[in-house]
């Protein structure tokens, strides 16, 4: 059966320049504005790294009384030498995307131990065999005021 269509007989209006309604334009497209605020420190920097790259066993030690080489240092192992690797190499590119050049970088061949040298903070990324031989945490963790008591 075939479908019957309504066909219009009436005129379609045209109206005049004047009388028509406005335009409405499609919303234009904005690309998101970055961000003009304080660029993050290297702290944040280091810890944010170092956690999106799984290290584990992740130590802060403030060393501002304790040498005139760095005032941070962090010290963390990773669970291979790719991973150490791996770890100390996407350290430095975030530092270097968020403006902080490093100074030096020391171990990458080997990867039992990186060196990351970043000026006021050294970051050692290790293997937990040489971390638990060289026992850096027991060598900079002292306090200034244990350290005094000792001297």
């Amino acid at each position: 059966m075939p479908v019957k269509r309504k066909t219009s007989t009436s005129k379609p209006k045209t109206l005049s320049k004047a009388n028509s309604a406005p335009r409405k334009t499609a919303p234009r497209k904005t690309m998101p504005r970055k961000t003009v605020g304080a660029k993050p420190s290297l702290k944040t920097v280091v810890l944010d790294s170092l956690d999106d790259m799984k290290a584990l066993e992740v130590k802060f030690l403030d060393v501002r009384g304790l040498t005139d080489i760095a005032d941070f240092m962090v010290i963390a192992s990773g669970t291979s030498d790719r991973h150490v690797r791996s770890i100390a190499q996407r350290l430095v590119e975030k530092a270097k995307e968020a403006g902080f050049r490093p100074h030096g970088v020391e171990g990458q061949a080997d990867g039992d131990w990186v060196l990351i040298d970043l000026n006021e903070m050294i970051v050692h990324v290790m293997l937990p065999r040489v971390r638990e031989f060289y026992g850096l945490e027991k060598l900079w963790d002292l306090t200034v005021t244990k350290r005094a008591a000792r001297a």
